[in-house]
């Protein structure tokens, strides 16, 4: 099998935990006060600030980091952000940036700097882009290579990169236009999902932690393998380190030509049904300026199919931004 093997690092048997701590939420438990950080007055000055520190000092912005700014009290609304996304519901919504104010490039620099306050910015495609556009290029999701980011299709729950050889902890986005209609966020904890799949379907939980092909959507060099061969589910130092993305799975299969044995296909079927129960998810709408950033291991998100507005200066457009502590900044670390 022509492979990228990360199985062995990963796996870790604990498919009989049953957590009952706060990261086990069911969508009744958590509102819109458990995942927004507002930004004051006081606040919004100090990215006035910056923005004037940008314009009156070029730099390219891959350069820039947060340790040349004076900003303590952003600093401190990025500190509870990262807090609820350790120890919280796992997702944050930080409320906004002026976009209206400045060019977008500036609002774009603004967001490298601060979300270095949760995690360095990593590569999010193998040719390097730290900054990824998430917009409809008007492709099709069925195309080898294409990713769901560049489509308006719906997007199951999943997690990001989940194909990757390091995989990112946290996923952030900045909203430049919101879509017309549609293109919905929603999360849930992983956690919960891997409760309910113990309550219900623990066979097909332990096949989870089994390895399995995943798509790895053409980010590699040209003749390197096309999947990797790793385990849904695995733990790392107490905490659930997921790589969930059932689409994935099975394109990793008809990539490879290979037959899913029935307990996968079985196990992936359990898996859509169980993370698209109404109990386990929230939704959080993202508006123009929002920031988001969630927690890349432990929470699943979705986004349903949209439609954008009919100017394209209007389309739905987000800037996304990788974070790892782990590796190399590359693509693969």
């Amino acid at each position: 099998m022509d492979s990228i093997d990360v199985s062995v690092a990963e796996v870790t048997p604990a498919a009989e935990v049953y957590v009952t701590d706060g990261r086990a939420w069911l969508s009744h438990e958590i509102g819109p006060e458990d995942w927004t950080v507002r930004l004051g007055g006081a606040a919004m000055d100090e990215i006035r600030q910056m923005v004037a520190t940008l314009q009156a000092d070029p730099l390219p912005m891959l350069l820039r980091t947060p340790d040349t700014f004076d900003m303590p009290l952003l600093r401190e609304s990025f500190s509870r952000a990262k807090n609820i996304l350790d120890q919280g519901c796992g997702f944050s919504v930080i409320d906004r940036l002026p976009m209206d104010d400045y060019a977008i490039d500036v609002m774009i620099s603004c967001y490298w700097i601060l979300g270095q306050l949760i995690g360095r910015n990593v590569a999010q495609k193998w040719d390097g882009t730290m900054i990824y556009d998430v917009t409809d290029t008007n492709q099709s999701y069925e195309t080898q290579g294409v990713r769901g980011s560049y489509t308006n299709v719906e997007l199951v729950f999943h997690t990001d990169n989940a194909f990757g050889v390091s995989v990112p902890d946290y996923v952030g986005l900045l909203c430049r236009h919101p879509a017309k209609t549609g293109g919905l966020s929603r999360f849930c904890s992983l956690y919960s999902v891997h409760n309910r799949m113990l309550e219900h379907h623990p066979k097909e939980l332990r096949r989870l932690y089994q390895p399995m092909l995943f798509d790895r959507q053409a980010e590699h060099a040209s003749k390197a393998p096309k999947t990797t061969w790793a385990p849904f589910f695995s733990w790392r130092d107490g905490k659930l380190s997921a790589r969930a993305n059932t689409s994935l799975v099975r394109k990793g299969y008809d990539v490879a030509a290979e037959t899913m044995d029935a307990a996968l296909v079985a196990a992936l079927e359990a898996m859509d049904r169980v993370s698209n129960a109404e109990d386990l998810w929230v939704e959080a709408p993202v508006a123009r300026g929002h920031m988001q950033y969630l927690n890349n291991h432990e929470l699943g998100h979705y986004r349903s199919t949209f439609e954008d507005h009919d100017d394209p200066k209007r389309k739905r457009h987000l800037y996304r931004t990788w974070h790892r502590e782990r590796g190399q900044k590359t693509y693969d670390g």
